[in-house]
């Protein structure tokens, strides 16, 4: 690897002393660095990114990993997170480990972890996509909503919930995991669907295949009204839907590359996690 493409998180890294760290040590080894560039909303701007790069280091946590994911998921560079959060799931080098972790880099002592993504497509040609989830929620007003989820072109179950959550097995230890719905293996191939608050007793999670399709039809409020709802993808970016308008989801034919430095697997993270150290 030799041209690197930092993405920082100005909010955890507010001095950029961690990426001139970081900078610092690439250049030091004769790598071409180029920062991120963001806007005013804090977005990378995707006009600036060059056109060659073999890796793209993130400073920040798991959220700006994913954002950083969902703009060169097309591109498929391999991705390496240091981490400036909480323990993350997805950032790979700890601040005080970052010499270490550069050098093991540039030595190509490193595994590249592939993780699926899922787009979701709509009726005028819009597409996104998400490493984590796509869920489709209320708009304005608390009030359930009623919504048709088909499958491979059949009808699976139709839904009284506050919103449904179609997640990548990365995801499934986000939004998925609070909402009741189970944890799975960050490298497996499957889709997994957990209803918001569903107003049923017998409604839990359900486990597809990563190959099928799935649709989703926003129907008719109460007394027949018209419903306005949220798909909002890794939490980011959102495409309101009103009753009788769709969203495809379906496997994105790009997967995420993270790089992998420790030897420290998804079982120990997660006990880590769940433990709260």
């Amino acid at each position: 690897m030799d041209r690197f493409y930092i993405v920082t998180n100005d909010g955890k890294d507010p001095d950029f002393a961690v990426t001139d760290k970081v900078k610092s040590l690439l250049l030091q080894e004769k790598k071409t660095v180029c920062l991120c560039r963001k806007d005013e909303e804090k977005r990378i701007i995707k006009d600036t990114i060059p056109g060659q790069i073999d890796c793209v280091i993130v400073i920040g946590g798991d959220g700006s990993l994913i954002e950083a994911a969902r703009v060169f998921y097309a591109r498929e560079v391999p991705i390496l997170g240091i981490n400036m959060g909480t323990l993350g799931y997805l950032t790979e080098v700890e601040v005080k480990d970052i010499d270490g972790g550069l050098r093991q880099l540039i030595k190509g002592d490193y595994a590249l972890e592939s993780r699926m993504m899922i787009e979701g497509i709509f009726a005028d040609g819009e597409r996104d996509v998400a490493l984590n989830d796509i869920v489709v929620s209320r708009k304005g007003v608390l009030r359930v909503l009623h919504f048709k989820l088909y499958v491979n072109g059949e009808l699976l179950n139709s839904y009284e919930a506050d919103g449904i959550i179609i997640s990548t097995p990365t995801g499934s230890t986000a939004y998925n995991l609070s909402a009741g719905g189970p944890i799975v293996e960050p490298t497996a191939s499957l889709i997994v669907i957990t209803p918001i608050c569903s107003h049923a007793l017998n409604t839990s999670s359900i486990v597809l295949s990563a190959e099928d399709e799935i649709v989703i039809e926003i129907g008719r409020g109460r007394n027949g009204t018209v419903e306005e709802v949220f798909t909002t993808f890794d939490g980011a970016d959102m495409v309101s839907l009103k009753t009788g308008e769709r969203v495809v989801i379906r496997r994105s034919r790009a997967d995420t590359k993270i790089v992998k430095l420790s030897k420290i697997g998804f079982l120990e993270i997660l006990r880590r996690k769940m433990k709260g150290n």
